[in-house]
């Protein structure tokens, strides 16, 4: 039986993936055994409690079970980035998704810093207990075979996975731009506010449209501009049909982000009709080629990237990494 190991994932993109990834092995009829994070308890129920276990997320709840139970199944798959505290007797598997293990934007502040410094060290620790490392573009492959160069790059494996979006029948909006992503230190979402305010200003058309679920300094910002008039939305956290929506409705897809090891929201947005208009960094080149570019620590250049995307016929953009999902499957399965 295959273990999938899923302890701190909860939600974001890493829990879209998740999730999907539980579909599609219980479509595949895997024999699997689930570790789930507590915070999931109202999720899986169509996953027999003999099955499944939920744990508090925390590195000595970890430990033990692996100590009880680590030996007991045939395979290990830890898709939450840190592979088992233990060194086990079964071929262990981990999906590295977390670029900020390997290096971490300037704009951090001292906790921030000291918390990824952290996870780091405990991640690079925990790879000895590791026999093949799964990530999702060729970009962080190579920025991961560099930073960890004691790692086999032999068993480092490019295999991304998304779920595709549902069609829709919506209509696009002109001029509109979403940008889905929940917060975080290095998500940019002030400066690309900032950015869209200036230039609505000079040109007094535009929407943009934002998932930021937390309450937040941010989120009340967000309130304050919606009140002066400013056309900013946003939509907290939405379901995948909801999504599929708003991405049809959207012309574009504006991707500020500081770091990133996939970019979920870029290959959804292009699936959906986007053009993208991104950060000028090697993550954006990685999964597609944008529409427009832009650099994402200069408020001035993200808004004239937003003016020049509503004055000018942009290309649209190409997307270069697609869904490997089957081989994935057939890995953890055989």
């Amino acid at each position: 039986m295959l273990l999938l190991d899923s302890l701190y994932i909860n939600n974001s993109g890493g829990k879209i993936l998740l999730d999907y990834l539980v579909q599609e092995l219980e479509k595949a009829n895997a024999s699997v055994y689930y570790l789930f994070d507590e915070r999931c308890s109202n999720d899986y129920a169509n996953i027999p409690k003999e099955r499944k276990e939920f744990l508090k997320a925390s590195l000595f709840a970890r430990h033990a079970f692996y100590k009880r139970n680590g030996n007991n199944f045939s395979k290990v798959f830890c898709f939450g980035n840190l592979g088992p505290t233990i060194k086990l007797n079964v071929p262990v598997y981990i999906y590295f998704h977390q670029r900020l293990f390997l290096s971490q934007p300037s704009n951090l502040v001292f906790k921030q810093k000291l918390q990824f410094k952290i996870k780091s060290f405990l991640f690079k620790t925990f790879l000895k207990n590791v026999d093949e490392v799964w990530l999702q573009t060729e970009n962080i492959k190579s920025e991961f075979c560099t930073t960890i160069n004691s790692f086999n790059k032999d068993n480092v494996k490019v295999l991304p996975f998304f779920e595709t979006l549902n069609k829709t029948e919506e209509t696009m909006v002109s001029n509109s731009f979403i940008y889905v992503s929940n917060m975080g230190p290095h998500k940019n979402h002030l400066r690309l506010i900032e950015a869209f305010v200036a230039a609505y200003d000079e040109l007094k058309v535009g929407e943009l449209v934002l998932t930021i679920s937390e309450q937040t300094e941010t989120a009340r910002i967000i309130d304050e501009l919606k009140q002066k008039g400013y056309p900013i939305r946003n939509l907290g956290f939405i379901e995948r049909q909801q999504l599929a929506n708003e991405y049809k409705k959207a012309a574009f897809t504006i991707y500020p982000s500081l770091s990133e090891s996939f970019g979920l929201g870029i290959i959804e947005a292009i699936e959906s009709g986007c053009k993208v208009i991104g950060a000028d960094l090697p993550y954006m080149y990685a999964v597609c080629e944008p529409s427009l570019v832009f650099d994402p620590f200069d408020n001035n250049a993200i808004k004239q990237a937003i003016i020049t995307a509503v004055n000018t016929d942009l290309k649209p953009s190409k997307q270069h990494v697609f869904n490997k999902i089957d081989i994935i499957i057939n890995r953890l399965k055989t």
